[in-house]
């Protein structure tokens, strides 16, 4: 099985080829478009695992963005006790639908 562990969005994600993944929204990609990510912190093929310092130098994933979305709202409540002061807020986090196209190094291709 192959695997790698990337940096996205300053998060770190175990991913698979053929797999889709949710991470922080990419303003600058539209739907269908390739993503590269080259921040590769380990990659493993077959029987051999790679470790980066901190990154793999020569190692990528190719992706392909599938949409944009937003998550599940998120309600904030805020009160003072003793007063009648009351605040909500809410937010929903943008987020990007990305497909595992690839998993590679300079040469080899996984």
């Amino acid at each position: 099985m192959t695997y790698a562990i990337i940096e996205a969005g300053g998060h770190q994600l175990r991913i698979e080829v053929g797999r889709f993944y949710d991470i922080d929204y990419v303003p600058q990609s539209k739907p269908e478009a390739q993503l590269f990510f080259q921040r590769v912190l380990l990659l493993s093929y077959q029987t051999e695992t790679i470790f980066g310092k901190p990154w793999i130098p020569g190692s990528y994933v190719r992706a392909k963005v599938l949409y944009h979305f937003q998550k599940k709202k998120v309600r904030v409540y805020k009160m003072r006790p003793k007063k009648k002061t009351r605040k909500i807020q809410g937010h929903r986090q943008l987020q990007t639908r990305i497909y595992i196209e690839s998993i590679g190094m300079a040469s080899t291709e996984a």
